[in-house]
């Protein structure tokens, strides 16, 4: 691909703690940024279930490594918090993820003073949101998408204006029919309507992940992009399954469909479409997909 600078030297700094009285834990949070560079662009990323800050640095250390900064929040539910199933807070969890990710914008500026160097390096004009999975569901509420209630209707408009852009890695589906009854049961909030999701955002899906959470098959994944007028693009890999490749760990136990070619071809496009939707022009796109490995399609 052409215009994929070399990747330069990141400074990551872990746990800066933001203040967060209302949530009953303060919230951790991992900054990544490379050591050289000016007006650099910013993405916010939520980690999949169970998962912390200081998972995905395949993703984490390639953007930050090629001019991103990179704040990772860690969620209520990561398996490092251990919160009992019987917390009160449980049944709210996806509501305080979407906070969490504000939490972090509203903190810019403790965030940037946190990390030696990266002061006044920030471009805050140019900032995206992505997310793996659950946290895909997280990052597509601040892109405009809302929860059903019972009935059906829309619930409360979660957007945020200073998101610009959204990578949606394996976001979960329409709710409803489509829910197996144990999702149904357990995830009542996995009800999305795409209809408000205006923001621009690539939605990229494994067409072998086949959830327990739907009745539908792999197709479910691409709900983002057929139902939303934001979601422009969509990226289906070949062969993959929930973990994509493996872009949770370098060391993937969890990863059933292990392959570094797909998870090297999600960060080139990852940074290529998010260079391109922020307005830095430096990045081909639509970039190229080696016909092996998946397909890139738009709208």
């Amino acid at each position: 691909m052409h215009a994929m600078p070399e990747p330069t030297p990141v400074i990551s700094v872990h746990p800066i703690t933001l203040q967060a009285p209302d949530r009953g834990d303060d919230l951790q949070v991992r900054v990544s940024a490379p050591t050289a560079g000016h007006e650099l662009p910013v993405i916010v990323f939520s980690h999949g279930f169970g998962q912390s800050a200081t998972n995905y640095d395949p993703l984490a250390d390639f953007w930050a490594s090629h001019g991103f900064v990179v704040i990772q929040p860690t969620h209520l539910d990561s398996r490092t918090l251990n919160l009992p199933p019987d917390d009160p807070r449980t049944p709210l969890i996806w509501r305080i993820r979407v906070d969490d990710l504000k939490r972090t914008l509203d903190q810019l500026d403790l965030l940037e003073s946190s990390v030696p160097g990266l002061a006044g390096r920030l471009d805050r004009t140019r900032i995206a949101v992505a997310g793996h999975s659950w946290g895909a569901q997280t990052a597509s509420t601040l892109l405009g998408a809302r929860v059903l209630d019972a009935n059906g209707n829309p619930g409360e408009d979660m957007s945020d204006p200073r998101i610009k852009a959204g990578v949606l890695l394996a976001v979960t589906g329409r709710g409803g029919a489509d829910l197996s009854p144990f999702a149904a049961e357990h995830f009542p909030f996995m009800s999305p309507s795409f209809v408000d999701m205006t923001t621009p955002a690539l939605v990229v899906a494994g067409d072998q992940d086949d959830s327990p959470l739907s009745v539908r098959g792999p197709d479910w994944f691409t709900d983002a992009y057929h139902l939303s007028p934001g979601s422009e693009n969509l990226l289906t890999l070949f062969g993959a399954e929930h973990s994509l490749g493996g872009i949770s760990d370098y060391e993937a136990k969890a990863t059933t469909d292990e392959s570094p070619e797909r998870v090297a071809l999600i960060q080139r496009l990852t940074w290529a479409y998010l260079r391109d939707a922020l307005g830095l022009k430096d990045s081909i796109w639509p970039a190229p997909v080696e016909s092996t490995l998946g397909r890139l399609e738009s709208k």
